[in-house]
């Protein structure tokens, strides 16, 4: 049976489009087909289109909704956007797939899946890192009790990213970006670190400026305990000049380990048995044989099963929100100093609306930068 190609519209011409995106979906031909592309900048969005060959470009989303009819619509612009231009798509009936972070607050995503219809469409996140081989695996193994209670996490983001990087006139700022680089850079393994661990359920944080001229913040530290009792550290940073993204989950049996930068394949994670455990029930842990790196493609590859079969996607609705609310919560803690329970941030609370929560020294207009 012959099956059309969905028709696929990109807003946002820039480099994780080009880069990122575009190869994604030119690895599925027959399954998707990219006809335009949307840009504030004119000559942004018509030089993409030239490069790719597309039909279409504009730097109007809603003429360009109604003229291509995109069954598809991937919001690969600045965060600031991400709110209306979500709405707009599901609006006209199409899916979304939207880059991170998802919103600027929880009020905005809150917002954007609101706009869904009960059966579609649906707008699921950019969270990759979930569908590596290597995390459905470690994912199955937590989740069956073959390693035993999940005692301690530690999930750290530490990069690097120089003055010229906080230049671009977006960054750094509340309005624009949300918040510092807990949401900017390690949204990504927060999101794993929840998908793995499940449920949480107090939070406690700082974070500082420390060494980039922000207006929110260039560290966040906090301690989070989670529904199961398990306890973790979770460190996000822009001034780390050995980079890397590291998960550790130490359980009753074995410690889970998972190092790499932007993206892994199964010989980034390890697993070390506790004293006792037998070496043949060691060996069952041993990564899968196919070997799927975290990647655009493969969350590409799964909202593609989903779309044919007209049911939510992952990471969309309360599974796409939950890390943006952990992000929110823990900026609550560290500018109020006091922990922050589960699900206690909602309308009424100034955190859902910006995480800075107008707190003297951190909203915009007490700090004066």
């Amino acid at each position: 049976m012959t099956v059309t190609p969905y028709r696929v519209l990109l807003v946002g011409a820039g480099n994780i489009a080009r880069a990122v995106h575009m190869p994604a979906f030119l690895e599925l031909p027959s399954d998707f087909t990219v006809v335009g592309a949307v840009d504030a900048d004119p000559a942004a969005a018509r030089s993409f289109a030239a490069d790719f060959t597309l039909p279409h470009h504009s730097t109007d989303l809603a003429a360009s909704l109604g003229e291509v009819r995109p069954d598809l619509v991937v919001i690969a612009s600045p965060p600031v956007a991400h709110r209306e231009q979500v709405v707009a798509a599901l609006t006209a009936g199409a899916w979304v797939w939207c880059e991170k972070p998802p919103a600027l607050s929880l009020a905005e995503y809150d917002a954007m899946t609101a706009a869904e219809g009960e059966k579609g469409p649906y707008a699921p996140i950019v969270f990759q890192h979930r569908f590596g081989s290597g995390a459905e695996h470690a994912k199955a193994l937590i989740a069956s009790g073959e390693l035993g209670a999940p005692l301690v996490a530690h999930c750290q983001t530490t990069w690097y990213r120089d003055d010229a990087y906080y230049a671009v006139p977006w960054r750094g700022k509340w309005a624009t970006e949300g918040a510092g680089p807990a949401m900017g850079l390690g949204i990504h393994q927060i999101d794993l670190l929840l998908e793995l661990l499940g449920d949480w359920a107090e939070i406690r944080a700082m974070a500082g400026r420390l060494a980039r001229d922000v207006e929110t913040d260039d560290v966040t530290t906090a301690t989070v305990r989670f529904a199961s009792g398990a306890l973790a550290t979770v460190v996000n940073s822009a001034l780390s000049p050995r980079q890397l993204s590291h998960l550790r989950i130490d359980l009753r049996d074995a410690t889970i380990e998972l190092n790499h930068l932007y993206g892994y394949g199964n010989g980034d994670w390890t697993y070390t048995p506790a004293p006792g455990v037998e070496p043949g029930r060691a060996a069952g842990w041993a990564s899968p044989t196919e070997d799927v790196p975290s990647s655009h493609g493969a969350q590409l590859r799964s909202l593609l099963a989903d779309m044919r079969a007209g049911r939510r996607p992952r990471a969309s609705a309360g599974d796409g929100r939950r890390s943006l609310e952990l992000i929110t919560s823990m900026y609550k803690a560290a500018l109020t100093g006091r922990p922050v329970l589960a699900g206690e941030i909602g309308p009424g609370d100034p955190f859902y609306t910006a995480l800075h929560g107008s707190v003297p020294g951190w909203a915009p207009q007490e700090s004066g930068r």
